[in-house]
């Protein structure tokens, strides 16, 4: 369709003023039916965001100052990004992109869209020498007002989560052709276009980094505390965002960048107390892919594509997130993860905790006057004092829990069941009782009395149709009661995960060069297969929305950085329903060593193996095969014989050399 001009006028309001100049507007661009909307002449710019309504899509292009046209580039590639509660219903809003000094924009329409919005901001490069603020041990980070932060414009205080659980890794989706000098004038750009443009109360994110390794200072309330940001629907509260600038699809970010996000990933988790390579389940506050409720696993370091459907933070970089956590949990140790006290003011406390090494420690209890009323000790990684304090022991249901806490009772073995482990603090009868997603008791699991201290049992779901579930625990001793409930997901959505082979030698032979995963879905489900390590995210092989049946899924053995070296690894699927999120893994090797077989005595048939192997002998035009594991080992044959060839092959289909008798 022939494109043509069109005028843009600016309609909503007038410029708003930031901190050094930084300046947006809005102009609401007429549409007519035309798919290509030819370049429109506005004022200078460097940032635009688009906001339009309908079920379509929409690209555009800018024109720099020195006249030369950009690709086209789409309005929202991260399109969940924001607060938990849509500011406007009906809108979808696009990413804030930074364009570099502008004056010309055109726009491509696809599908169905009935309005078109867009804000041009102009943010102007100060190059003010930054201050950076580093507390308790964190990473250089450049305050708010050093990059210039309009604290006038915030439309509401800081709200805060209780405690912080995860952290979720973003891309801007913007250029990665900026200076060192004018990240600051991004952060700024992005600040005003969230508040003045989207609605929202300050800029989403609680954190940025650019190539360069700079760390900014994100929303206003406090780099150390819990502040709720906007840069995840759903998964705000409890989280905190950081943003890399740029966009990372294809290539990963610069080795500055990935060490500053990892300085401050190790530094603001351990402020948390959270181990950066632990998994939490956390239910969801409600988004187009998880609806409110829903728990969804996720990993202590996760992408911002784990809790939406969305691409970010880019192909590249959701690869290294398994890296980068595994380097800021080395870094800053020994550390203290998951801290909890149980008990009441003026009455016996317990303190519990872990600690990433074996260690002495020492937990001292003091009253509102600082003074010590008791203390406990003790040496390990786990750290427990016990009730300390002089007063009886109150009755209390502690630390319950449900692992797996999703399970599939369909009979393939796999989480056929739950574990279900709780400590009671003092002798009382416990029942548990099984309730549905609307509270409706369903069964009594048990009832009877049990002695203080730890305790476990077993729950199958046997003829419990799939639903979210709570196993709601009651202890009774006199007239004092406790409760304590665990949710568990009862899904068999999926079932029969298998990998096509033990091992892959991804060398290029021929043999066994690749693997399959396979498992069968019973209905359409959403689902991510990775190949891990040890926890850490290695290679992400797929991403789909899948029917009903059996799925297959192969992965060559490469990742960003090459081939993978040899060591065991696991195919992770996880699948997502409208019950939630849940990992299922399969273990295999990567290996590239072809076995050594070596002879002891030809005449004997003797041999020696570096690893176990299926051996085959070739004499007289008939081949024998046997399987032997790593030692010395004769070939057994009927009839003697004296001209022969041997050779091993191991699970990865290497080959050892070929022997000869003669």
């Amino acid at each position: 369709m022939k494109p043509f001009a069109v005028a843009v006028t600016i309609l909503l309001f007038a410029p708003a003023v930031a901190r050094a100049g930084t300046t947006i507007v809005a102009h609401d661009v007429p549409l007519h039916g035309e798919r290509t909307l030819a370049s429109a002449a506005t004022q200078r710019f460097d940032l635009v965001g688009l906001h339009w309504q309908g079920s379509g899509s929409v690209e555009f292009r800018t024109r720099s100052v020195a006249g030369a046209w950009s690709s086209w580039r789409p309005a929202a590639p991260e399109a969940e990004d924001g607060p938990d509660h849509p500011v406007e219903p009906g809108w979808r809003i696009g990413n804030p992109y930074w364009t570099g000094a502008s004056d010309r924009i055109a726009y491509r329409l696809h599908g169905r869209v009935t309005r078109l919005r867009a804000y041009f901001v102009w943010s102007v490069d100060d190059q003010l020498p930054p201050r950076r603020l580093s507390i308790a041990g964190s990473p250089p980070i450049i305050v708010r007002a050093s990059w210039g932060a309009d604290e006038s414009i915030r439309r509401a205080a800081p709200r805060y989560a209780d405690a912080v659980r995860l952290a979720l890794v973003h891309h801007t989706a913007g250029t990665n052709s900026y200076t060192r000098s004018q990240s600051a004038a991004i952060v700024r750009g992005i600040e005003v276009y969230h508040v003045k443009g989207n609605g929202w109360n300050d800029i989403g994110y609680n954190f940025l980094v650019d190539k360069y390794g700079q760390v900014f200072e994100g929303r206003f309330g406090g780099v150390d505390k819990n502040v709720i940001g906007a840069h995840a629907e759903g998964f705000n509260t409890g989280s905190f965002g950081v943003a890399v600038l740029g966009t990372y699809n294809a290539s990963a970010p610069p080795a500055a960048a990935q060490t500053a996000l990892e300085n401050l990933l190790a530094w603001r988790l351990d402020v948390a107390h959270v181990d950066p390579l632990s998994t939490v389940t956390v239910a969801s506050g409600g988004n187009a892919r998880f609806a409110q409720g829903v728990p969804v696993v996720l990993r202590a370091v996760s992408g911002h594509r784990d809790t939406g459907f969305t691409d970010c933070p880019g192909n590249a970089l959701y690869a290294r997130l398994g890296a980068i956590a595994s380097q800021a949990a080395e870094l800053g140790l020994p550390k203290l993860y998951a801290p909890s006290v149980t008990g009441q003011p003026g009455g016996p406390v317990e303190f519990q905790a872990q600690l990433t090494a074996e260690l002495p420690w020492t937990v001292t209890v003091t009253d509102s006057l600082g003074l010590t009323v008791a203390t406990g000790s003790g040496t390990g990684a786990s750290v427990d004092t016990g009730f300390v304090g002089a007063a009886p022991v109150a009755l209390a249901l502690k630390s319950p829990s449900a692992k797996p806490g999703t399970i599939s009772p369909n009979g393939d073995g796999v989480d056929e069941r739950t574990t279900v482990t709780y400590t009671l603090s003092a002798a009382a009868t416990v029942t548990a009782t099984l309730r549905d997603a609307d509270g409706r008791q369903l069964a009594t699991l048990f009832s009877a009395p049990q002695t203080a201290g730890k305790h476990s049992f077993s729950f199958a779901a046997d003829g419990i149709p799939d639903g979210v579930y709570t196993i709601f625990l009651t202890a009774t001793e006199g007239t004092k009661t406790v409760t304590a409930s665990v949710p568990v997901t009862v899904d068999r959505t999926f079932s029969r995960l298998a990998a096509s082979s033990r091992a892959l030698s991804p060398n290029g032979d021929g043999r066994l060069d690749s693997i399959s995963f396979s498992f069968a879905l019973a209905r359409a489900a959403h689902v991510r297969v990775d190949v891990e390590q040890s926890g850490r995210l290695i290679a992400p092989i797929s991403v789909a929305d899948d029917l009903a049946g059996d799925q297959s899924v192969t992965w060559d053995g490469m990742t960003q950085q090459g081939r993978a070296p040899d060591g065991t690894y696991a195919g992770v699927v996880t699948v997502t329903t409208e019950l939630g999120t849940a990992p299922h893994s399969v273990l295999f090797r990567v290996d590239t060593v072809p076995p050594t077989l070596r002879a002891i005595s030809f005449r004997r048939r003797m041999f020696r193996l570096s690893e176990a192997a299926v051996v085959s002998l070739s004499t007289g035009g008939r081949v024998y095969t046997r399987s032997f594991k790593a030692g010395a080992f004769t070939f057994p044959l009927s009839r003697a014989v004296t001209a022969y060839r041997i050779t091993a092959q191991d699970a990865a289909g290497n080959l050892s050399r070929t022997l000869r008798s003669r």
